[in-house]
């Protein structure tokens, strides 16, 4: 299926239905302050966390060692930090999922383990060479 298609319609399709169905059971004020409260919430702990990144990414810098990890985790604080900032409540799951360095290193690893998949797949097992004449050619 287009990712396109599910990012842009059916994304929002479910968020609002997310909605509907809380809202009927807690009611609508209470579904506007909730997600008011998981984007501040959210947003306050992405700021924690990324500052805590942050340093260790300086001290591994310190210690000439390259901070892949804290590249990575980095990015997918800021991506959290963009979904909690979209309103919506599968959006917030997400967001918090990758907040939290237990569940984010799962996720990581899953999405890091198909990546890899996918670059041996289009790996190309050729060898180059050159042909080199011992006989040179007199001119």
């Amino acid at each position: 299926m287009n990712t396109f298609f599910l990012i842009f319609v059916g994304l929002p399709a479910l968020e609002i239905f997310l909605m509907i169905k809380i809202g009927g059971e807690i009611g609508a004020f209470n579904t506007i302050a909730l997600i008011f409260l998981t984007a501040i919430v959210g947003l306050f702990y992405a700021r924690l966390q990324g500052i805590q990144i942050l340093k260790s990414g300086i001290v591994n810098m310190y210690q000439n060692k390259v901070p892949i990890n804290e590249i990575i985790s980095g990015t997918s604080i800021a991506l959290a930090a963009l979904l909690l900032i979209i309103p919506g409540f599968f959006t917030d799951l997400i967001g918090f999922l990758l907040l939290i360095p237990f569940t984010r290193n799962i996720l990581l690893k899953i999405f890091l383990k198909k990546k890899i998949v996918i670059n041996k797949a289009k790996e190309n097992n050729t060898i180059d060479g050159e042909i080199v004449k011992k006989d040179k050619d007199d001119l």
